[in-house]
């Protein structure tokens, strides 16, 4: 049998490989920095955590670690070429673990040693990291900070930090059993490989897996075979089959709906992260259940994409109408189908509700208010009924008044959509949105039969031109008329509208002579019509488009480019603070709760692990509550912002706090 002479791959126990190497592991110079942040050291710990509650058979793999063994002056060195991130984050739970146990468990805080320290220099580490970054991870490992180091910002400090806040003595044991149970494999390369091949190799194999195939996996890991084809078979595939190409979207659509908080995208594995928080245990019991709930919830998505298989036509029409903008609206159809189709509601309470998201996006669209990030707060507004509900959307509905300025003078969103409602046609198959002052008229064009448009004056032709793609400018006209009428002077289209079997287009025909002031005569006679179709929920409520629920506040990973301004102010319960950062509004809000709230800031903290500690445990950033309770203030941007979030609900005081974001924050 063949074998690799320039390659060693072995699988490995990884504490035991971390104890037993007499060699320096060396993070090279051209190694990236270290990035890992908290959320990922919290799902580092909870996988320690699952496996060291599991039987003594599971083990738990963390991939592979890529080394090339060096021998300089006499020391041998392993220098690390991939794994920098997770052997740095592991140094730094074990070394957090043995400064909480090292004064009452000696002899587990010996074994931790071993992994952290070199045999030759007890004084120094056994992992040395850039040496840009080595005094700070061994001023954090050796737990040797000086005075002047303590309101340094490092992910080191971040990290270890949180470690230590969520690692009590006594769980310590459970901690240190759940490390040893990690495997990885360990590729050592020799003098004649190829590192950077091999480098490219193990991080380019193929298409990464997508969130809901992560999700399938997940589901699936660790079922027996023949568990595994009940799942598949009755619930997976019919999920996949009733979703298609938009199962992704099925799933974020779904946690949304179901936590009512929004579910980043972007530039993380926001979906399947979301996915695990919400279902951390899958026992084959509950796994049928729950599997059953998704199952239900796919065929009504099927309903959503494809408003055809609904079997009552009005639903089916109104769905069709809510599909116009998009699917940001889904998690919150979702759930109201739903409870229509279980007999929870009846059909007319569901109808309210798609209009009432129907005139929400128009009346936003109309006058210029983005429609994102609006689906999570009115998942939670209905979670306390219709009511609720009605109060939330309101608020942000733009009033009566906004839409009528916007409808007067700029062009009309969905305008095909908006007048087919208007002039209640049954479909717009075969007919078409027409502009009766065309968008580009010729010399000859004439309004009035007398004066053609070369005579016009550039502010006569001007005024034309702004209110072309205006309400009062637009009808419908089927498709066989528009074709002869398209750029014609409007004489001639009054003919054409005459013979229109649509009656809103029929009324235009009435009209003697077509300008500016016939435009804005009939914009102000169809506003009224919209407003009718298009009604705010009957409650009154603010009509606010600037501010965002803190809830919704956009978490973002360590410290982004403009964190210091990402606020322009936050209203609490009515109370207008000049707060422009995360930073401050969590000092601020664990604060202010401290004194107001406090029994539920001690339940939430105590949940939580942290922030709040009967002593400065370590160095870093501190501020005190009172003699004996402190407040860390060493946390990333998310962390924090998720720490705010999670106590103002625990005081059930979420709903009465508002972000305001700059320019700064917008954008970022």
């Amino acid at each position: 049998m063949a074998t690799a002479t320039n390659i060693d791959a072995t699988a490995v126990n990884t504490v035991a490989w971390l104890s037993a190497s007499e060699a320096t592991i060396v993070v090279p110079v051209y190694q990236r920095q270290y990035r890992w942040d908290i959320g990922a050291c919290e799902q580092l710990l909870g996988d320690i955590r699952a496996v060291a509650d599991s039987d003594e058979r599971h083990m738990h793999f963390i991939g592979s670690v890529l080394s090339s063994l060096s021998v300089d002056r006499g020391s041998a060195e392993l220098v690390l070429i991939d794994g920098q991130q997770r052997i740095t984050t592991l140094m730094l739970l074990i070394a957090a673990l043995h400064h909480t146990v090292r004064s009452e468990r000696p002899d587990l805080a010996g074994e931790l040693e071993q992994v952290l320290v070199r045999v030759s220099d007890r004084t120094r580490t056994k992992l040395r990291p850039h040496r840009a970054w080595a005094d700070v991870f061994e001023s954090v490992v050796m737990d040797r900070r000086s005075p002047d180091d303590e309101q340094r910002e490092s992910r080191f400090d971040d990290n270890y930090a949180f470690f230590r806040s969520q690692i009590s003595v006594e769980e310590a044991p459970r901690i240190w059993g759940g490390l040893q149970k990690l495997e990885h494999v360990a590729i050592t390369l020799g003098a004649g490989a190829n590192a950077q091949q091999i480098f490219e190799s193990l991080n380019s194999t193929g298409e990464p897996l997508r969130d809901h195939e992560l999700i399938h996996n997940y589901v699936l890991m660790g079922l027996s075979h023949a568990e595994q084809s009940e799942i598949e078979d009755s619930f997976w595939v019919p999920i996949e089959q009733n979703t298609g190409e938009s199962i992704g979207s099925f799933w974020r659509h779904f946690l949304v709906m179901r936590t009512g908080r929004e579910v980043t995208v972007a530039g993380e594995r926001g979906v399947y992260d979301a996915f695990r928080q919400e279902f951390p245990r899958l026992e084959l019991a509950s796994l049928r259940a729950h599997a059953a709930e998704w199952k239900e919830y796919s065929e009504i998505y099927r309903i959503l994409l494809d408003p055809a298989h609904a079997t009552d036509a009005d639903l089916s029409r109104q769905l069709a109408q809510v599909n116009t903008f998009g699917r940001g609206m889904y998690p919150l159809v979702m759930r109201a189908y739903r409870d229509y189709a279980r007999g929870e509601v009846e059909k007319s309470a569901l109808v309210a509700t798609l209009e009432f998201i129907q005139a929400l996006l128009l009346r936003r669209s109309v006058v210029g208010i983005g429609t994102d990030r609006l689906v999570a707060r009115l998942c939670r507004a209905r979670a306390d009924g219709q009511r609720s509900l009605e109060t939330a959307m309101s608020r942000i509905t733009p009033s009566d008044e906004r839409v009528r300025v916007a409808l007067k003078y700029s062009d009309l969103p969905h305008p095909a959509y908006v007048l087919g409602r208007l002039a209640d046609v049954d479909t717009l198959a075969d007919v078409a949105v027409e502009h009766v002052f065309p968008l580009a008229p010729g010399d000859a064009w004439t309004g009035d039969g007398t004066r053609a448009w070369v005579d016009y004056s550039d502010d006569e032709q001007n005024s034309h031109r702004a209110l072309a793609g205006t309400l009062g400018n637009l009808t419908l006209l089927e498709d066989a008329l528009a074709e002869r009428v398209a750029d014609k002077a409007f004489a001639e289209k009054r003919a054409a509208y005459a013979r229109s079997g649509i009656g809103l287009t029929r009324e235009v025909a009435d009209v003697m002579a077509w300008g500016t002031a016939a435009i804005a005569a009939r914009t102000a006679e169809l506003t009224d019509a919209v407003l009718a179709v298009w009604s705010r929920p009957p409650v009154v409520g603010i009509d606010d488009d600037g501010l965002t629920p803190v809830l919704d506040a956009q978490r973002r990973r360590g410290w982004p480019r403009g964190w210091q301004r990402e606020f322009e102010y936050v209203e609490y319960r009515g109370e207008h603070w000049e707060v422009h950062d995360v930073k401050y509004l969590f000092n601020r809000v664990f604060k202010r709760l401290w004194a107001d709230s406090r029994p539920a800031v001690v339940a939430f903290s105590a949940r939580r692990g942290g922030p709040i500690y009967a002593a400065q445990a370590w160095n870093g950033q501190w501020d005190a509550l009172d003699e004996s309770h402190f407040l860390y203030m060493g946390w990333d941007s998310k962390y924090m912002l998720t720490a705010v979030q999670g106590v103002l609900e625990e005081a059930g005081l979420a709903a009465e706090v508002f972000v305001k974001y700059s320019y700064i924050g917008a954008a970022m």
